[in-house]
């Protein structure tokens, strides 16, 4: 994860598949504690809330497939946590509002990140374009072809 670059954040807790065992494996080679991989995101929410503040999350980063973004983040806004998101923030209008008023509601922090930004060679490209390096910039063209996607991950023995 990007955000772990500076060493800021430190991994602590997680729901890592919607299947309870491969969470549990995937949670095990990050070397968490047992009680803190969960095997969902509403178990995570529920069990952390209970924790002490200095003992729970200071935050939620959602990395799981698009169409659960909005009712994880949902989950946890509701149970007092700030969410780290990954884009797509949500599917819809509706949604997107049902966001805005759960976020105003808890009074915490919603953040909506582009992961590919937070990378060396992102961020190298990004200089060399501020710095006239690349000369003037007339057309960008970019492809992200994503074929392991065409069947849904949730399906296959991968974590």
């Amino acid at each position: 994860m990007a955000a772990q670059l500076d060493g800021g954040i430190e991994l602590v807790a997680g729901a890592f598949s919607s299947n309870a065992e491969r969470s549990r494996r995937c949670g095990e080679r990050l070397g968490l504690h047992s009680a803190r991989i969960y095997s969902d995101y509403f178990a995570m929410a529920t069990e952390e809330a209970k924790l002490s503040k200095g003992e729970r999350i200071d935050f939620v980063s959602i990395v799981t497939p698009n169409h659960l973004h909005f009712p994880v983040a949902k989950a946890f806004l509701e149970s007092g946590f700030n969410v780290v998101c990954e884009k797509p923030m949500t599917f819809d209008l509706k949604e997107a509002l049902e966001l805005k008023n759960l976020v105003a509601k808890s009074q915490k922090v919603f953040a909506l990140t582009y992961s590919y930004t937070g990378y060396p060679m992102v961020k190298e490209a990004r200089e060399m374009v501020r710095r006239g390096e690349l000369g003037k910039i007339l057309k960008v063209i970019t492809e992200y072809p994503q074929g392991w996607r065409s069947n849904p991950l949730e399906s296959t023995e991968q974590d």
